[in-house]
């Protein structure tokens, strides 16, 4: 199939007398080189680039592992440049399309090893990226080092960047606290490489694609910094893992992929892919809630002036004073925040964790009141 059987753009509405608002066909994979491609996508119409380049390993020779079988490395040569400076060529170019093509608020995800990523890093600032984190994703089954002359290479690097230092690029960090047992995501992330039934395999039992990502990393990456309906572009698609993580999270893709053994394969595994139900990925940030200040409880008589608030382990209470501020008995006052701070003497406190009020069935988070209110309200 050609290019532009894949591939089109049409008019749907006119927006005023000069404009235009182009809608692109999704989910698919274009067969063709990744420039190429790129250069016929409209500008700004893509939310998050997930790059996985080749990394110009400048492999000589063949590896063997001590009882002489041979490690099966990658020798293709959509991974070979002539030099460093063909090689920075080609990242020049991929990379000024992809970032023609975000969004003014998208991000793009760059992995790489050390053979090529701080070139790559250079590229990116270079044509305006603005760099938000390097993660490494620790493997842990790294393949080892079998000649002893190294330390075993045992990760790889990311690079999270948004198209500007004005973008405001979507961060989902309730959902990674959650993934990470409500601490921080850190930028240290331990995850196996891709093996097992997750590996994609001909009939001989010979890896399809040498550098296959685990479904588990793009996974991350696409649940911190994309929404459901997001269009995720994927320059190098290889045997399709961002398709697939995509097409099971409610995002959409398109593919770049040249060489057509690797499209037919991903063609195969995205036809297997079903979605996971819309109340399983709709992830709502505590930032992107309506916001509905202490004092709406009391106007919607959820707590009444009057009330005695506590903290969980009713070490402290103080009383709510009818425009929403509290009071204890020895006359400190102000906000549910401040007077939780100067109650611990602490410099903050979030006052919506921190005080309760009592009811019939025991002591309940103000906090779980107001989340109560924003159903009734929406």
């Amino acid at each position: 199939m050609t290019f532009n059987d894949f591939f089109r753009f049409y008019k749907v509405q006119i927006l005023s007398e000069n404009e235009s608002f182009l809608i692109m066909k999704l989910d698919i994979i274009i067969n063709n080189d990744c420039i190429v491609a790129l250069r016929e996508i409209p500008s700004s119409s893509v939310d998050l680039v997930f790059a996985d380049p080749p990394y110009n390993l400048q492999l000589s020779g063949e590896l063997t592992r001590p009882d002489q079988t041979l490690v099966a490395g990658v020798n293709e040569c959509w991974d070979q440049f002539d030099s460093f400076k063909a090689y920075d060529r080609f990242s020049k170019a991929w990379l000024k399309e992809c970032h023609r093509i975000l969004k003014p608020n998208a991000a793009i995800w760059v992995i790489g090893s050390y053979h090529n990523i701080f070139r790559l890093g250079k590229t990116l600032q270079d044509l305006g990226f603005w760099i938000l984190n390097d993660v490494v994703w620790r493997k842990t089954n790294p393949m080892p080092n079998f000649r002893g002359t190294r330390f075993t290479n045992a990760h790889e690097t990311l690079i999270w960047a948004a198209k500007s230092s004005n973008s405001k690029y979507q961060f989902n960090y309730d959902s990674m606290k959650m993934l990470n047992e409500d601490l921080q995501m850190r930028s240290d992330w331990s995850l196996p490489i891709c093996s097992g039934q997750e590996r994609l395999k001909d009939n001989c039992g010979k890896k399809i694609h040498p550098t296959q990502k685990p479904e588990s990393l793009i996974s991350r990456i696409i649940l911190a910094t994309t929404k459901p309906g997001d269009v995720i572009l994927d320059p190098f698609f290889g045997t399709g893992t961002t398709g697939a993580v995509a097409k099971k999270l409610r995002r959409h893709y398109i593919g770049v992929e040249q060489d057509p053994i690797y499209v037919d394969y991903a063609k195969k595994r995205l036809c297997s892919i079903q979605h996971f139900d819309g109340q399983l990925v709709d992830l709502t940030e505590k930032r992107d809630l309506p916001r509905v200040p202490f004092g709406a409880l009391i106007e919607r008589g959820w707590i009444k002036a009057g009330d005695e608030l506590f903290d969980q382990k009713n070490r402290y209470s103080a009383r709510v004073r009818a425009d929403g501020s509290l009071v204890t008995v020895d006359k400190k006052s102000g906000s549910i925040h401040s007077v939780g701070a100067q109650l611990q003497g602490a410099s903050s406190c979030n006052g919506w964790s921190f005080w309760y009020v009592k009811r019939e069935n025991g002591l309940v988070s103000i906090d779980r009141l107001r989340n109560d209110l924003r159903k009734e309200m929406h």
